[in-house]
């Protein structure tokens, strides 16, 4: 069976440092897992990736120390199942709000009877084509789920979210909570700050792993030092268009582009 490393970490409560790809390219997400990261976020929200580009960047990513965590564009089953089919086994699931939409998460990362996930190991992947032993069996207990809380609803149900069974981790989005909070573009915000900070506490109480994504070293130490397991501390278009620009001015003698205000 293939085992899960990021998986075990966590539960090692051993902190993990991650980086996210937005670039949707196998030969760009290769070149990054050789680079030091323990986790590599392959984002399917926001980036324009499909189950295509994702299998591309897991085969891409396979051979080198990092785990692959996929974020799929929204809680669906089917997507989800896809998405475990072609490899991915820790998944953060974007925008969940309540506890049912968590246990949903959770149904749609296990075959049944205790999920909903549908069965086509000879298809998949996942099970290298049937040539893991006893795939369906053992599979379930391989998936890492994490949610991810990014609103004030969320928020204030996460003791419920934190309950459900499954849940490996729970995920702070600060763009979008500091958004739903009236400070967009600003997770800094002493208010969000206190918020994400109190989360943060109440994830670890309850024997989850708490995680974030901030390109601010500062604030990822902070977090570290707070309790929280897994921190992205940058991203792929972020660092290449800050480089470039770096670059690109030095030599026109001309100030890199203002930047509008952003999170990462």
């Amino acid at each position: 069976m293939l085992t899960n490393a990021f998986k075990q970490a966590l539960q090692e409560k051993r902190p993990q440092i991650g980086l996210w790809l937005g670039l949707c390219s196998s030969y760009s997400a290769e070149l990054l897992a050789g680079s030091g990261f323990d986790w590599l976020l392959i984002d399917g929200e926001h980036a324009p990736n499909n189950v295509q580009t994702v299998l591309g960047q897991l085969q891409a990513i396979a051979p080198y120390p990092s785990q692959p965590v996929v974020r799929p564009a929204w809680n669906d089953a089917v997507m989800i199942k896809q998405l475990l089919d072609v490899g991915a086994q820790t998944l953060l699931i974007p925008m969940i709000q309540n506890a049912e939409q968590a246990r949903e998460a959770v149904r749609a990362t296990r075959y049944p009877p205790h999920g909903i996930r549908g069965v086509g190991s000879a298809l998949a992947r996942a099970s290298r084509w049937n040539r893991v032993p006893d795939y369906l069996q053992q599979a379930d207990a391989q998936m890492c789920v994490l949610v991810q809380i990014e609103t004030r609803e969320a928020v204030k149900n996460l003791d419920e979210i934190l309950q459900v069974e499954g849940v490996d981790g729970v995920f702070i989005g600060p763009a979008d909570l500091s958004a739903d909070m009236g400070y967009a573009g600003n997770p800094q915000q002493p208010e969000v700050q206190r918020t994400i900070d109190d989360a943060i506490a109440r994830i670890s109480a309850a024997g989850k792993a708490p995680g974030i994504l901030t390109a601010n070293p500062e604030l990822a130490q902070h977090y570290l030092a707070s309790g929280a397991l897994f921190v992205a501390v940058g991203v792929d278009t972020t660092l290449l268009a800050r480089a470039a620009e770096s670059l690109a001015g030095r030599f026109k003698q001309q100030q890199p582009p203002e930047q509008s205000p952003g999170v990462y």
